[in-house]
């Protein structure tokens, strides 16, 4: 009976001693909450084991991890660059660093145009940069870029790091009434565009900005078209001097006119538009650019038909006159918050008068101009909105 008294209080001691030794040794790691420390963003977790006792033979101990710190750890890791103030070059490894530089110092226009964020005016950006200052040393140096700041250079950078699969290019539903076909990302940077329209005795033009304000609108008589047998010198004198007067813009609409090749007596006519038009566009864009130097045309035809469809201007396939349509835009101008277009009261004074039924001032040319430019962007806005 003593003896298994003895038995029973020499296990106790054993238990206790075990369960002491355990306590201090957990102690040792108190304020712990895993393996892994919290780390910095962008490094490496450093190894901080905890142990449990095995209780087997209470000799051998098992590392253990708190499972929410190492989901901390990686996501922590995941996004490497969240605060503005950090050093973009801090964000990365060398080897993505070097990634990185090589690509920006490198590609083309069209190879820069690829990556996220970096289409249109950014790529181009990026090239005269370097061209000026050298080739990128950090990555720091890149937000000196004009249109790139911090953010932006992240996501470009993640891009650049993991590039997603190429797509198709997509083009703006415009492509089926604007020619030639102009990416996208070039139309929603456009600012302005000037909308010219070309008639048989004088040339047009609408100055419109994407907040839907009339900069500019007037028309120039031209004495020498459709006079002997179209002399190039004598076009060339009445369309420069409309180019003189045409204010600058990011792009120029030239009305392409829909006459049809089965009535010969429009002829004359049509040959008259054509000369006008490849005098528009070679004194509009006097360049041949290569396509890949990812500059975008600067003149543009859009189908007469085109806008005679979006005003319901057309019956069959002859196009109406939308004189009735200018008046009901400028008077909506003045009564509504939100009209279509802006006139400004100067331009609503000068051509009240123009659009009234059986006026000859000849304001058909100025009412083609304006409403090609209003066309121009609510399908540009519509195409963004669907896409």
């Amino acid at each position: 009976m003593k003896q298994s008294i003895i038995y029973f209080k020499l296990a106790r001691m054993w238990v206790a001693r075990r369960f002491l030794s355990s306590v201090a040794q957990r102690s040792q790691f108190a304020g712990r909450s895993g393996l892994f420390r919290r780390p910095q963003h962008g490094c490496l977790p450093e190894l901080e084991p905890r142990y449990l006792q095995c209780t087997c033979c209470w000799r051998s101990r098992v590392p253990v991890a708190g499972f929410e710190t190492l989901n901390a750890t990686v996501s922590s890791t995941s996004e490497p660059c969240n605060e503005d103030n950090r050093s973009l070059d801090a964000c990365y490894t060398p080897e993505q660093r070097d990634t990185i530089l090589l690509l920006l110092n490198n590609a083309t226009p069209s190879e820069l145009a690829g990556v996220k964020l970096l289409r249109g005016r950014k790529s181009l950006n990026i090239v005269d940069y370097r061209t000026k200052n050298g080739p990128f040393k950090t990555l720091e140096s890149v937000v000196n870029v004009p249109l790139l700041k911090h953010k932006s250079a992240v996501t470009v950078f993640n891009a650049i790091l993991n590039p997603v699969k190429k797509e198709k290019k997509v083009r703006v539903q415009l492509a089926k009434f604007v020619s030639p076909e102009v990416d996208k990302s070039w139309l929603e940077e456009a600012n302005t565009v000037v909308s010219i329209v070309c008639g048989t005795n004088r040339v047009a033009w609408a100055h419109v900005d994407r907040r839907m304000m009339l900069l500019d609108w007037q028309q120039l008589d031209c004495p020498n078209f459709l006079r002997g047998t179209y002399m190039a010198s004598a076009y060339l004198t009445d369309v420069s001097a409309v180019l003189a007067l045409l204010p600058s813009a990011d792009f120029y609409i030239v009305e392409k006119p829909s006459i049809s090749m089965h009535n010969t007596n429009l002829y004359p006519i049509m040959a008259h538009m054509r000369s006008v038009e490849a005098m528009l566009f070679a004194l509009l864009e006097p360049r041949n650019s290569s396509p890949d130097t990812n500059i975008p045309p600067r003149v543009l035809n859009m189908m007469r038909t085109a806008v005679g469809r979006h005003f319901g201007l057309m019956v069959g396939m002859v196009r109406t006159s939308g004189a009735q349509i200018v008046q009901q835009l400028m008077t909506e101008s003045v009564t509504q918050e939100l009209p279509r277009i802006n006139f400004p009261p100067e331009l609503l004074l000068k051509y009240r008068n123009y659009f009234q039924m059986n006026s000859r001032r000849g304001g058909e040319e100025l009412c083609d101009a304006l409403l090609q430019a209003v066309t121009f962007f609510e399908l540009l806005s519509a195409s963004q909105s669907s896409s």
